[in-house]
């Protein structure tokens, strides 16, 4: 830096001389008038070298005029240099300070008046800025070289100027008197002297404009990219001193950084008292501004900068003139100023850019604004822009300041060599020789402790462990440091005034409390050092003994209440002695430190702090005294403790010892942090080290530290408070171990917390729930690997691993790994480098558990690859090595491949994107032959090498039989390579593959490699895409065929990619006399011509399967030489001649091919030829007229012309023949020319024209084939759908024809009419889908007597009305043959016709949703008066009105005998039974009349079959001759039925009334009781309930009494009292004819059941007794077991779900009861469902089975029915010939029982229903039962839903046996889409289906597409379930708009 001079020291010319460049730059930024000014005081003679130009005074001269300015003064005397210099000074504006300081001191003020002349007013003199310059106006004067006599005072512009500079300087000596005082202070503790150039910085790079997050990826994400090279902030540079980086930093913004004990501090005092020295990169003529942000805190109000400069930093003496001269010379040079603002993490709020209205606005400097906006806008250059500016703060809080530093540099930690020298400065090993011993020990114990050394990186810790290794070694001696200790003063921060309190101590004190300065003890240790002193395992602990240590530095006085030691003050004293003994001062220090925590807070008033714990403290060193400037401008004292982690140390205690701090408050301040800091992040002072110890006094070895301190909080109680906080921890920790979703950083930190506890099982749960720990882009200290090393060495060997990925760590971090039992280790980065490799290698063979090593995207060379080489040989258990991405040349490659050998174990080795050539690949080929397990070599370029390698013990036991394979990608090739390649392959073990694509392959290379092929041992295939070859090249390769007898596949495409592969016979597995030839030679660009060339290189290989000449340019010239080629084709199976060019003349060609060449079957044409050609070949066919021969032409146009000239060709075809023609565009003209040839084509067995483009005409042409071939089996047409005609090949008695979805006009259906009535025989008839209309069903179903159809016409879909339904309802009036109409109107819009065999027979009517109005219900009555057969009527949902249906129901009135169903959602409740009471008035021949939920059936009779009323009858006119009425499960309440009592008791002959499942309460009781004594008749009565109802059954049985005749009778559901149990019974033995009871789902007590059940075995004469889900007790039991013995008239038993209350003797109750059941021969009917039956009941019941002949119905469901007893179930059912429903469903049957039904169900031939679900059939299970189904005739219903397989295909197609099959079921089994093909089709063939359970399967949607199609075949299936099936959502209502038919739905 420059050197302030004064006039005598230094002569004026030569500083003129030397400061000439300055002057030229000062004066070139001056106005022209300035300038003018001061060229004016140059004699005349200087201006003859400047040109006119420079004369003329524009600005482009200026330069010119100051050069000769200057050049005129370097020759001046010095009068003249001094006048200039002295008007230049008074003229001049912004001249640097030390430059004006130097001018004026060695030119002086001026002492004679200078003249003045006038200035143009067009360049006015400069001015300074507003507050600096004078504004009177007054007119400025050039000064003159000539003197004038008289001395005048200096003018006010100078006076001021000068006076400016005056009190600047006198403001720089107040300031730096300031700073050296503050230095001298501190200068005092020091253990050594500091020096700016030997302190070590790292610069870092600035990532402006965006947060940076934790980078490391989660456990999903882990991936092979390279992480990016930036630390935690930035990225590091090489390290330079403090001092050169800041004298570059001059004018700009600089952050310091540093970890909290650093010295960031000391150092910015050192930088202050270097510049108030003269010294440092500061130079001396700036103004020094030192303010410290713990002093900023304690202003709160707004203030300005002046306020902020005098008040709080300056000296106050100066008055406020001198302030305001100072900050008018600040604000107009800025940059003569350094304001270095320390401690930034300390600072209570955030900085924020200020936002102005365009950013660079400058502040007003007078304004007030709080503090943190005052540093902001000095940091934004909004306050003094161009000053120098330096920040300190740590790493975590450099983010606010983001965007506003133009410089961040980090302070580094210390190395070992600086720790040594400052324990040795420390321990005084200079001087006396027991300090030197003792220091040595020191130094060795401090090196050789993995926490000390992390520690003792940071200067403030280094000077805390020095401490404590003092009172370490001297505790064994009985000796301490005694009063020596206490001699020294310390202070605070640097501030004024400090004092009083004992310190020894370094570094940042006070982010943690205190400063940061380098302390040491200058006494001198005597006595015995201690032997073998032990050092903690853990942080904690070492902080634990550390506290221990400065207590003792106290001497004996104790701070408690206890008795005092009687040991001597020097005497060593145990650790929880020390603790026990200043108990009191613990706590009181720990509720501080933790109320500082709580209020983030670290440092504390004099008031703040127990007088007794404050001196002890300062005393002990545990507090650092700083002086604080308050607001009010006074000086007070404050304490902090010495460093941060101090106290939060005794944060942590107090969390662990004190009930005051809650548990809620230890989980809230239990949380790991990341290494990432954003600006969202909450700003604190702390180091966040207080989880760690928490964890670390979660450690059972602290226990009775805590317990020591915790017995303040009550005595016994201590332990259990410390055990629960200790356990709470360890839980916390569980916790997080378990937590799958921490990143890398956070892991590190639970690591830490791990390592703190101790506990080895939770490091176990750290790796187990992540096995391999991922961490990226963060710096790890020593300490971060031991905590790894912990964690990972806990676990034993589980295969865990490390994953780095640029993480800036040292060397030594590397030394831990051996104690990692890894399986993992991966390095990714350009951090690691040679020189780590070479540290890593000496650490890899100590490493024994390695598998897997990556160093990839590092910067390794071949020297690192030769370290790596030569350690990985000596690690046998290694498996992976990763060295891709880095900078490899071949020799490189060869140190790695040499190891190959040495390492049997290896599975892989990657080497991409290194700096090697082919050389270093081939030399790795050359390896194959020595190490015999490479198994795959594969090289694309140099970008991606990877070699694997086969495991020896997959040699040996023969799993990977494949031999190797090279794949050598995207290489340089040419002949010489080529040569070189093969010889090294020809030494080569056998290859699998050899891949050799990419790259410009000449002919001569290729022909290179041709010449060595058969030399090569290739097993599979040689690829060589993307090679660029030639037609010529081509040809060179077709010749291997014929040349290489290995070769049996050439696979070549030249088009851009153009593709090669040559396989081998070693590829396949079939015989060599068996060996497919395939040749390939698509998109080749071949001519006609070409085809030679090629034929004549394959030489005589006719044995060629397999030929493609697709995508070239053959046309039919090409193809007719291929067809000519054919004869030699004697092997060939498949020809491919796609994209040809072909024309409608080759398709011709092909047809003509097709019929005479024998051996080919197959022909496909898409496009005319242009597209798609493939000829199909079978050539072992030896039968030609049972070979079906295929020729399609899809996806083409067809003239007339063309059809005609096809289907010539075809006609001479020998064998079967399929024509298809979808897709294609058929004319009319075309059609009709096919159908004068078809009838020739007597080979013809299907003609396919699915999707087609052709017109209505079209189609119905293609229809009248029904009439012209005698052939036609089918013809089903539909526009853009699947379409076909279906021959057979003799004449075929009925067809069905299908024409759906055309829009058929009147002249259309005429037509149709004409050609369909000549058709001797329709089966089915399906004009749905065709807009006919009313008009048109009209005249189709006036037609159709005409019409010889004799299944059915299906009409639906075809926009009717309610009169176009009526006339095909009509049909049953019109054609005799009509056996059923069905007609819907609804969504489904369904009009269907059936037709009966024979004519007369029964017939049905059904209307549904159809909206019918009165005239409408006339018109059907007509119809059922004109059809006397019409036998049932069903009227669905059709809006009927009530009145509507009694007018209908009055119009049947005398019809003969009819049933008629009406559902309407109204008929219900009360007006159910209005509408029975109407209906019985209205009609006499009503025989039965129910309603059921909604529906009204009514059984008419004619009168002469109705049964004559009794001549008894009090009226007969008024009687009825009704015999059943039922209310059923219609909402009925008691009260309604007093409405239909004058009903009922018209009707003598009822003989059955049902009221069931109704809420029939007192009043329905009342009214039976009024009705029942006048139905003499009535032998059957139904009151099952829904609902409980109080003495309704006393009342029953009452009524019942009245009625003797009664035969069945049903209570079901009823809540039966004992009472009523016991009138009940009674009633039962009253009732003489009683055959029937139903007392199901009654709920009875205990005894009522007893009552009921003994009363019912006395009923002799019982035939069926149901007992479903009733409770019985064993006596119960024992009743009805004894019944049934009496009873042997039962025939249906029904004992389904009982509850049976057995305990212990249930299984004996159940035999008892089947036991009983030995006489009952005449049974018909048994269900056993729920009994839990094992195999001694199933066994007792197969020997009843075959004394039950007449059996009928049997269930055993949800049993407990073995496999074996199932078998035997079975075979006993073998006997019982009349057996029709079998279920057996949620048993344990299998494959056995599956046996045995395909042998026994098909004897059963009555079986209609079978029911196996949820059992486990299996597979073979299927298989039997689909065999047993082929003889089942009259199988109706089957349920196979979870059946335990999904192989039902041969269930499936065992169904089109079972010709009556109405629902089935195979839900829940899994099946796919082959099940469902297998279903589509069979429906047509199952005619009587109605419901398909399909839920739940694996059906896609080309299941479900086969399942639409086949529902076109199936009018009568109503549903097919498809829910839970693989089908999208929108995929499934795709599908249900085409039928909906199709559910989805769960329901």
């Amino acid at each position: 830096m420059e050197e302030e001079v004064g006039p005598e020291e230094e002569d004026v010319c030569s500083v003129l001389a030397q400061e000439s460049t300055e002057l030229f730059c000062i004066l070139s930024r001056q106005s022209p008038a300035v300038i003018m000014r001061l060229c004016d005081m140059m004699p005349g003679d200087v201006w003859r070298s400047v040109d006119q130009l420079a004369l003329a005074g524009t600005s482009t001269a200026a330069p010119e005029r100051i050069a000769a300015m200057l050049e005129y003064l370097s020759r001046a005397n010095a009068a003249v240099c001094r006048n200039f210099l002295q008007s230049m000074c008074m003229l001049c504006e912004n001249i640097p300070m030390h430059l004006e300081s130097k001018f004026i001191s060695v030119a002086g003020y001026p002492t004679t008046h200078l003249s003045v002349c006038p200035v143009d007013a067009m360049h006015p003199p400069a001015r300074e800025p507003a507050s600096l310059t004078n504004t009177d106006g007054v007119e400025s004067s050039s000064p003159s070289l000539t003197a004038e006599k008289s001395p005048s005072p200096p003018s006010e512009q100078e006076a001021s100027k000068r006076l400016r500079i005056d009190h600047w300087e006198h403001c720089s000596i107040a300031v730096r008197r300031l700073l050296l005082r503050r230095w001298k202070r501190l200068k005092e503790r020091l253990v050594r002297d500091v020096q700016l150039e030997d302190v070590w910085v790292s610069p870092r790079h600035m990532n402006r404009g965006r947060e940076r997050p934790d980078q490391t990826p989660g456990p999903g994400d882990r991936g092979n990219r390279t992480p990016d090279s930036d630390g935690d902030y930035g990225s590091m540079e090489s390290r330079v001193t403090l001092e050169s980086f800041l004298q570059g930093s001059a004018g700009q913004v600089t952050v310091l950084l540093g970890q909290a004990g650093s010295g960031k501090t000391l150092l910015m005092s050192c930088l202050g008292q270097h510049w108030a020295q003269g010294l440092g990169p500061i130079p001396s003529s700036y103004l020094f501004v030192l303010l410290e942000f713990r002093q900023l805190n304690l202003l709160s109000r707004p203030l300005s900068l002046s306020e902020l400069l005098f008040q709080y930093y300056l000296p106050p003496q100066a008055d406020d003139s001198e302030k305001s001269a100072v900050l008018d010379y600040l604000l107009s040079n800025p940059e003569q100023s350094c304001w270095v603002l320390d401690g930034y993490d300390e600072f209570h709020s955030k900085i924020t850019r200020i936002e102005t209205q365009r950013n660079r606005e400058l502040l007003d400097p007078q304004i007030l604004l709080p503090v943190a906006e005052l540093i902001s806008g000095l940091l934004s250059r909004q306050i003094l822009p161009g000053c120098t500016v330096v920040v300190t703060c740590r790493l975590r809080d450099v983010m606010d300041l983001e965007g506003m530093a133009d410089n961040v540099v980090e302070l580094l930690r210390w190395e070992r060599h600086e720790i040594k020298e400052y324990v040795e400065s420390y321990f005084g090993i200079k001087g006396h020789t027991t300090n030197k011993a003792l220091g040595e020990q020191a130094v060795d114990l401090l090196l050789s402790s993995r926490h000390l050394l992390a520690m003792s990186s940071l200067p403030a810790l280094c000077n805390i462990c020095c401490v404590y290794l003092e009172h370490l070694l001297l505790e064994g001696r009985g000796g301490g440091r005694g009063e020596r200790s206490r001699e020294r003063e310390g202070g605070g921060r640097g501030g004024e005034g400090s004092g009083g309190g004992t310190q020894e101590r370094t570094g940042e004190q006070g982010r943690g409390g205190g400063n940061e300065d380098i302390t040491r003890d200058g006494t001198n240790v005597r006595g015995s050092l201690s032997s073998s002193p032990h050092i903690p395992p853990s942080l904690t602990q070492v902080y634990l003994t550390v506290l221990g240590a400065f207590l003792n530095r106290g001497g004996g006085r104790a701070t408690d209440d206890r008795p005092k030691t009687t040991a001597p003050p020097q005497s060593p004293v145990s650790l929880l002695t020390t603790l026990s003994r200043y108990r009191s001062v613990v706590c009181a220090l720990s509720q501080l430190a933790w109320r500082g925590l709580e209020e983030s807070k670290i440092l504390f008033k004099e008031q703040e702090i127990p007088q007794d714990v404050l001196q002890f403290s300062t005393r002990t060193g545990l507090f650092s005294q700083v002086e604080l400037r308050h607001e009010d401008g006074m000086l007070g004292p404050a304490y902090c403790f010495i460093h941060l982690t101090i106290q939060e140390f005794l944060a942590a205690l107090r969390i662990m010892t004190s009930e005051d701090v809650t548990e809620a408050q230890l989980k809230k301040r239990f949380n790991l942090k990341s290494r990432w800091t954003t600006k969202s992040d909450r700003k604190t002072v702390f180091t966040d080290s207080l989880h760690l110890y928490v964890c670390g006094l979660a450690s059972p070895r602290c226990r009775e530290a805590l317990v020591q301190l915790a017995r303040g909080s009550g005595g016994p109680v201590a332990l259990k408070l410390v055990q629960t906080r200790q356990a709470l921890v360890l839980k916390l920790l569980k916790n997080l171990c378990g937590n799958n979703t921490l990143t890398g950083p956070k892991v590190l930190q639970l690591c830490h917390c791990v390592q703190e506890t101790q506990d080895c099982q939770l490091a176990k749960e750290v790796v187990g729930t992540r096995p391999i720990l991922e961490l990226r882009n963060i710096r790890l200290l020593p300490s971060d690997m031991d905590a790894l090393a912990f964690v990972f060495g806990s676990v034993g060997d589980v295969g865990v691993g490390l994953d780095f990925g640029a993480c800036s760590m040292e060397p030594e971090c590397l030394d831990v790994l051996p104690r990692c039992h890894i399986h993992y280790l991966s390095f990714r980065g350009r951090k690691y480098d040679d020189k780590f490799a070479e540290k890593l290698s000496s650490i890899l063979p100590k490493v024994t558990t390695l598998r897997k090593l990556e160093f990839c995207g590092a910067c390794l060379t071949d020297l690192g690859a030769a370290s790596l080489a030569s350690a990985l040989q000596k690690c046998p258990n290694i498996t992976e090595i990763n060295l891709s991405d880095n900078s490899l040349k071949d020799k490189g490659i060869r140190h790695i491949a040499d190891i190959f050998t040495k390492l049997p174990g290896l599975a892989s080795v990657t080497l991409g994107r290194n700096n090697n050539s082919l050389e270093g690949v081939n030399y790795i080929i050359e390896k194959m032959t020595s190490c015999v397990n490479i198994q795959h070599i594969h090289a694309d370029g140099m970008k991606d090498i990877k070699i694997t390698f086969s495991q020896s013990s997959d040699v040996n036991s023969h799993k990977n039989n494949s031999a190797p394979a090279v794949r050598l990608l995207n290489q340089s090739w040419d002949k010489t390579k080529m040569q070189r390649l093969s010889q090294s392959l020809a030494h080569c073990p056998a290859l699998s593959v050899l891949d050799l694509s990419g790259g410009q392959w000449e002919v001569e290379t290729l022909k290179s490699l041709a010449e060595f092929l058969p030399r090569l041992n290739i097993t599979e295939k040689i690829i060589v895409n993307d090679s660029c070859l030639s037609v010529e090249g081509l040809v060179v390769l077709t010749a291997l065929l014929s040349t290489c007898p290995a070769v049996v596949e050439l696979n070549v495409g030249l088009e851009s990619p153009d593709h090669v592969s040559i396989m081998f016979s070693g590829a396949t597995d079939q015989p060599r006399q068996e060996t497919s030839r395939k040749l390939c030679l698509s998109c080749c660009g071949l001519l006609p011509v070409d085809l030679g060339s090629v034929w004549r290189s394959l030489g005589a290989s006719s044995d060629l399967t397999l030929l493609d000449l697709s995508s070239n340019s053959l046309g039919n010239k090409g193809l007719r030489k291929l067809l000519d080629l054919l004869p030699r084709l004697s092997k060939i199976q498949e020809i491919n001649a796609s994209k040809n060019d072909i024309s409608m003349e080759g398709v011709v060609m092909l047809a003509g091919a097709l019929c005479y060449r024998r051996n080919l079957t197959e022909v496909h044409i898409s496009d005319g030829g242009r597209e798609q050609v493939i000829l199909k070949f079978c050539p072992n066919k030896s039968d030609e007229e049972q070979q079906i021969k295929k020729f399609r032409v899809f996806h083409s146009s067809i003239l007339p012309s063309d059809m005609t000239k096809l289907c010539q060709r075809l006609i001479q075809c020998p064998s079967h023949l399929e024509l298809d023609l979808s897709r294609s565009s058929l004319t009319d003209e075309a059609i009709k020319n096919l159908l004068k040839v078809l009838p020739k084509m007597t080979s013809l067995q299907r003609l396919n024209v699915s999707h087609s483009d052709m017109s209505t005409d079209g189609a119905l042409t293609l229809v009248s084939c029904l009439s012209d071939s005698q052939r036609v089996k089918s013809v089903e047409l539909r526009p853009q759908s699947e379409s076909f005609i279906q021959f057979d090949r003799v004449k075929e008695e009925q067809a069905s024809c299908r024409l759906t979805h055309f829009n058929l006009s009147r002249d259309n259906l005429e037509r149709l009419v004409g050609i369909l009535e000549q058709c001797q025989q329709l089966s089915d008839l399906d004009l749905s889908s065709n807009l006919l209309e009313d008009e048109g069903v009209n005249s189709f179903v006036n037609s159709l007597p005409r019409l010889q159809i004799t299944s059915s016409v299906n009409l639906s879909s075809n926009s009717l009305t309610q009169q176009g339904a009526l006339d095909v309802a009509g049909t049953l009036c019109t054609c005799d043959k009509v056996s059923a109409v069905e007609v819907s109107l609804g969504a489904e819009q369904r009009s269907l016709i059936r037709f009966g065999r024979d004519g007369g027979c029964d017939k049905t009517l059904s209307v549904r949703e159809s909206r019918l109005e009165p005239d409408h219900l006339i018109r059907l009555a007509e119809i059922l008066s004109n059809c006397p057969s019409l036998t049932k009527l069903q009227l669905n949902n059709n809006r009927l009105q009530s009145q509507w249906v009694e007018d209908l129901v009055r119009l049947l009135s005398g019809h003969r005998k009819c049933d008629v169903s009406i559902e309407e959602c109204w008929i219900t409740s009360e007006a159910a039974v209005n509408l029975v009471c109407r209906c019985l008035d209205l009609n006499s021949n009503i025989y039965t009349i129910r309603v059921q939920q909604t529906t009204l059936h009514l059984s008419l009779m004619k009168s002469a079959e109705l049964t004559s009323v009794s001549d008894d009858s009090s009226d007969p006119a008024s009687s009825m001759p009704t015999e059943k009425i039922g209310l059923v499960d219609c909402a009925v309440e008691g009260r309604h039925l007093a409405a239909m009592s004058s009903i009922v008791q018209r009707c003598p002959l009822l003989t059955e009334l049902d009221l069931s499942l109704n809420s029939l309460d007192r009043e329905g009781a009342e009214f039976l009781c009024s009705v029942l004594p006048s139905l003499p008749n009535l032998t059957t009565l139904s009151v099952g309930s829904k609902e409980a109802c109080a003495d309704a059954v006393v009342q029953l049985s009452a009524a019942l009494l009245q009625s003797t005749g009664i035969q069945c009778l049903n209570l079901s559901g009823h809540v039966i009292s004992e009472r009523e149990a016991e009138f009940l019974a009674r009633v039962f033995l009253k009732l003489p004819h009683l055959r029937s009871v139903n007392l199901s789902r009654c709920r009875w007590t205990v005894t009522g059941g007893q009552e009921l059940v003994k009363a019912l075995g006395q009923c002799v004469d019982l035939e069926r007794l149901c007992l479903d889900s009733v409770p019985l007790d064993e006596d119960s039991m024992v009743y009805l077991a004894h019944g049934l013995r009496k009873t042997n008239s039962i025939r249906r038993l029904n004992l389904n779900n009982v509850t049976m209350v057995m305990g212990p003797s249930e299984e004996n109750g159940v035999q008892d009861l089947l036991d009983a059941m030995e006489g009952l021969t005449q049974m018909e009917e048994i269900e056993l469902e729920g009994w839990r039956m094992a195999d001694r009941g199933v066994e007792q019941l197969t020997r009843l089975l075959p004394t039950w002949t007449g059996l009928r119905k049997i269930r055993l469901s949800n049993n407990l029915i073995s496999d074996q007893s199932g078998e035997k179930l079975l075979e006993a059912l073998r006997s019982c010939n009349h057996l029709e429903e079998l279920h057996l469903s949620s048993n344990s049957l299998g494959d056995l029982t599956a046996a045995r039904m395909a042998l026994v169900l098909p004897s059963l031939t009555h079986l209609t229903v079978l029911d196996l679900s949820q059992n486990k059939l299996g597979d073979e299970g299927s298989v039997s039962l689909s065999k047993a189904l082929v003889y089942m005739k009259n199988l109706t219903k089957i349920n196979l839903t979870s059946i335990g397989t999904s192989e039902l295909c041969a269930v499936a197609a065992s169904l089109a046996h079972c010709h009556l099959i109405q629902d089935v079921s195979l839900g829940w089994n899994g099946c796919g889409d082959n099940m469902a093909v297998e279903l589509a089709k069979v429906l047509p063939l199952c005619q009587k289906l109605t419901r398909l359970d399909l839920e739940s399967n694996s059906v896609s949607v080309c299941g479900a597409e086969a399942l639409v199609r086949a529902l076109q075949s199936c009018p009568d299936l109503q549903l097919i379930r498809l829910w839970r099936n693989n089908i999208s959502s929108s995929e499934a209502q795709r599908l249900s708009l085409k039928d909906r038919r199709i559910n989805f739905s769960s329901t």
